[in-house]
């Protein structure tokens, strides 16, 4: 079940996510809009802790964090002002995401491999010489 609906609730979230960023306000500052963004953020992870975890201890689960919680907080503020970025730029909602994950997983690709020791097959790379033509085909001439 968890295998199914974490991949779901991505998809739905993703798809959420960009039309919410298109249609920010172009009048509104970029960084003030994070910073409500995340402000409801906040306020709905709070409200999710004592429907998924009842009895959490947060004072012990904070001694698990590490640095890339952290850093996570950085490529999070990345992404989000790079599409709201994007989107006023002139990126269409179609493809921008397109172009973004499909970069995005070709530079994770070589990271996998050797970082990860995640093995690929015939069929992966098929699908990567694929995804990179698609690129191709979609950039603006």
């Amino acid at each position: 079940f968890l295998y199914v609906f974490s991949m779901a609730l991505t998809v739905m979230a993703n798809v959420a996510y960009h039309l919410c960023q298109k249609q920010i306000s172009p009048n509104v500052n970029p960084l003030v809009s994070l910073l409500f963004t995340y402000l409801a953020g906040i306020v709905i992870v709070l409200a999710c802790i004592p429907l998924f975890y009842p009895s959490l201890q947060i004072r012990l689960a904070v001694r698990e964090l590490n640095r890339a919680t952290f850093a996570l907080a950085f490529a999070i503020v990345g992404l989000e002002l790079g599409f709201l970025l994007a989107y006023r730029a002139g990126w269409n909602l179609s493809l921008g995401a397109l172009y973004s994950n499909v970069m995005v997983t070709v530079l994770l690709l070589p990271i996998g491999v050797f970082v990860f020791k995640e093995a690929l097959t015939a069929r992966h790379w098929a699908g990567l010489v694929l995804a990179l033509s698609g690129l191709v085909l979609l950039a603006k001439r």
